[in-house]
Parts: C-alpha cells; structure tokens; sequence
C-alpha cells in the first residue's frame, strides 16, 4: 500500500490542484455516461418512436432512479469509511473493508432483481403510466432489473477505488462500457429491429463489462488491492460503519426519487409529448448534474481522507475551494445548455413538439442551477466527515415533503408545466438554506473528530 498512498494521497499537496485533478476524471466519466444515456434516447426517439421514449424514460426512469438510486447510494457508505480508514494509515484493514462492501453489495443485488421483476407492473400503473407505455416500461425494466447485481458491484468498485484516490481507473472502464452501450444500441436497434429490448439488453451488456474490468483490477494478484475470494465475508465492524453512513445516503437519494415520482404522476396527467418532453430534458441537462454529482463524489474522497488524517485546516480549504468550483461549473454549464439546448435537441429527436416542449421546461429549470451548489457541495462535505442523518432530515423535509406538498395543493390547483416545474427551484433554495445554517451552526466536524479519535 506504500505506492498506493504515495501516489493516490488527497491529504497532501496543494488543495485546489489536488482535488482538481482528482474530480476530473469523476467528471469526465459521468460525463461520457451521460452521453450514452443521450445516444439511448436519440437511438429510441429517431428509430422506434415517442411513445417509446416515454417508455423508456418516464415512469421506468423514476423507478430506477428510486430503486437501485437507493442502493447505489448505500454503496457511498463504504468509500467513506475507505477512505478515513485509508487517510488514517490503517492499510490493513482496507482489504477487510472492501470485502465485507462486495458482499453487502452482492446480496443487496439479487435481492433487488427478484424484487423488480416481480413488481415493476405494479409499481408503474401505481404512478399512472399511460396505456400506450405501460408495456414498453414492463419489458424495459425487468430486462433492466436483470442487470442490477452488476450495477450495484461496479458502483460499489468505482467508489472503493475512488476512496483510495484513484479516480482514473474507473474513468477509463466506463469508458470501454460507454462505447460497447453506443455500438450495441446501433446494432440491436438500427439493424436487429429490437426496439426497446436492444436498448435494455445494451445497457445490461455494458454494466457487465464495467463490473467485470473493475472486478479483474482489485482480484489481480499482487494488484493494489490483492482481494481473494476469502476476502468477500460480512465483517460486522465495517458493515455497521458503512450502513451508518450508506443508509442516510439511500434514504436522501430515495427522497428525491419520491418527490421526482410524485411529480411524475402529475406529468403523466399533461400528456405523451409532455411525458417524453420531461425525459428528454434529462437526457440535456443530465450533463450538469453529472459533473455536480462527479463533484460531491470528489468532494466526499477529499473530506473523508483528510478527516481520517486528521487534517482539519484542510478540511475547511476543501470546502471553501469546493463551493467555488461549484460555482463556476454550474454558471459555466448553464450558459452552455441555454445556448446549445435546441439544436442537442434537434440531434436527439425529429419530433418537433417535443423540441419545442423539452426547451421550454428547460428554461423553467437550468437558468437556477446555481441554487443548486449549496446542497451539493454542503451534502458531501457532511457525508465524507462521516454525518449523514440530520441532513438527510432536512432533505427530506426541503426537497421530498415540499414537493410532496406543492403538487397536492399548487399543482393541483394550477394545472401547468410551469408551476410543476417551479417546486423544484423553490425546494432547492428552501433546501439550501437549511442545510447552510446546519452547517454553520451543527457540530459535524467536533462529532468526525469524536469518531476518529474513538478508532
């Protein structure tokens, strides 16, 4: 592990530089993987239809995003422990950790494929999917949910490596992934005719590979890592630590995933195109919360490194340094999407409706991104010092009840786009705000040192 801390260490150098270079690739990654998120939707829009785009991106979306954002969220839990047990110097015990993760992870896996292949039916007319989707999202999603292990151990792996400061292998395995989804979205789809089955079985394929490159990195012998099959048991002083930290984390991911589901019902109301509309915008805009959340990713390493090091100077650099590189992407960004928005649009799908509606909406959203970094920036700092519940109360409160409450009341007196599209904007400063005061006023960093000490 001496090499390995040599070269991978976030608790020295200068800070700016060093997590610069650190999110960069964590970037670039999210970033490819919204690009073939994009060539899926461009793929089913031009060569299988709208109502095919609605299937694949309207209630199916929230449900993944619900059900596997929740588990992935959990995997959090284990980078952070990683990398305060890594920056604290415990080398040792970084392969006992990350054999209990891969476990955890394997067995939260399967248990969520028999979940959604049994379920997804029931949970779609739940949200009101249209009639003439509800069969695409079916098959969609149980050819998805068939993936699920492998999504789950390579978000898992991503976040181990990350946690040890190497951001660059997991970059360059999504890659290959990303290009193996776009070739076989054009095989399966363009000249197999398989619709919305060579979309799904795409996706599936290139999560495999991902899992299987970053599985072959830390099982190679004499690797960095070194794991052997004997490694992968549940240790119940890593596994506590981690679902401490990862459950908070799922339950904050899932409360946006409930707000955005309850939102999605009332989509499902205004119609088809307003339905595909509200995908494609993800399928633009999705770049900047790629590079937001490749951020806090970044951020959470960082912090959690130097707090198992006990730096705390330059924990308190990081986030002030942090809050200013959030800043600067997101005005960055959000210029670049207002700008380049209908043309993107115009690539991904000849339904002009649906250009016209999808920049619409975007205009209700992207110019407010800013609000945004807050929450981000403040949310990964209090996740990498390891102080995950009071946040995710004010989340839930903020975010899931507001929005909650905006669609039964706003909403539903007002019937638009417009006002369905502003619960998000007020939530994020309402949010905001509440987080900003808890961390100016919460006593998160006296608890992290509380718990290092303790170890």
């Amino acid at each position: 592990m001496a090499s390995l801390n040599e070269r991978r260490d976030l608790t020295t150098g200068v800070v700016w530089k060093k997590l610069l270079i650190f999110f960069l690739p964590i970037a670039a990654g999210t970033c490819i993987q919204q690009l073939y998120n994009a060539v899926d939707g461009m793929v089913v829009g031009r060569f299988v239809g709208t109502a095919a785009l609605a299937a694949v991106g309207g209630s199916a979306a929230q449900i993944i995003n619900l059900l596997i954002g929740f588990f992935v969220a959990v995997t959090t839990g284990s980078s952070v422990l990683i990398a305060q047990i890594f920056g604290a110097g415990r080398y040792g015990d970084i392969k006992k950790a990350s054999g209990s993760a891969l476990m955890m992870c394997l067995i939260m896996g399967i248990a969520l494929t028999v979940f959604g292949l049994f379920a997804s039916p029931a949970i779609l007319r739940l949200l009101k999917t249209p009639a003439d989707t509800l069969s695409g999202s079916v098959l969609y999603l149980r050819i998805y949910f068939l993936g699920v292990p492998f999504i789950l151990i390579l978000n898992m792996e991503s976040n181990m490596l990350r946690a040890v400061g190497d951001s660059v292998s997991p970059f360059i395995y999504m890659v290959a992934a990303c290009v193996c989804n776009i070739i076989l979205d054009i095989v399966f789809v363009v000249f197999f005719h398989w619709g919305i089955t060579g979309v799904a079985v795409a996706t599936v394929i290139a999560q495999i590979l991902n899992a299987s490159l970053l599985t072959a990195k830390l099982f190679r012998p004499g690797g960095e890592y070194g794991l052997e099959i004997s490694d992968l048991r549940l240790k119940r002083q890593f596994i506590s630590g981690m679902l401490r930290i990862g459950i908070p984390a799922g339950l904050q991911a899932s409360m946006f995933s409930i707000s955005n589901m309850v939102i999605q019902v009332g989509v499902n109301t205004l119609g088809t195109i307003v339905v595909a509309s509200w995908a494609m915008t993800s399928k633009v805009d999705g770049i900047y919360w790629a590079v937001s959340n490749a951020l806090g990713a970044a951020i959470t390493s960082f912090i959690g490194q130097n707090i198992g090091a006990g730096d705390y100077d330059r924990v308190k650099q990081c986030i002030r340094q942090g809050m200013i590189l959030s800043v600067g992407i997101t005005v960055f960004l959000s210029s670049a999407l207002m700008l380049l928005g209908r043309p993107l649009l115009k690539i991904l799908t000849t339904d002009k409706d649906v250009v016209s509606t999808t920049y619409t909406m975007m205009t209700y959203f992207v110019p407010y991104y800013f609000t945004w970094t807050l929450i981000e920036v403040i949310s990964a700092v209090l996740r990498g010092a390891g102080d995950a519940v009071k946040p995710v109360i004010i989340i839930g409160i903020g975010i899931c009840l507001f929005r909650i409450i905006w669609i039964v009341t706003v909403f539903a007196a007002i019937h638009t786009v417009l006002v369905l599209s502003l619960s998000y904007v007020t939530s994020w400063v309402i949010t905001g705000v509440a987080l900003f005061i808890y961390y100016r006023r919460g006593t998160w960093l006296e608890n992290a040192k509380n718990r290092i000490n303790s170890n």
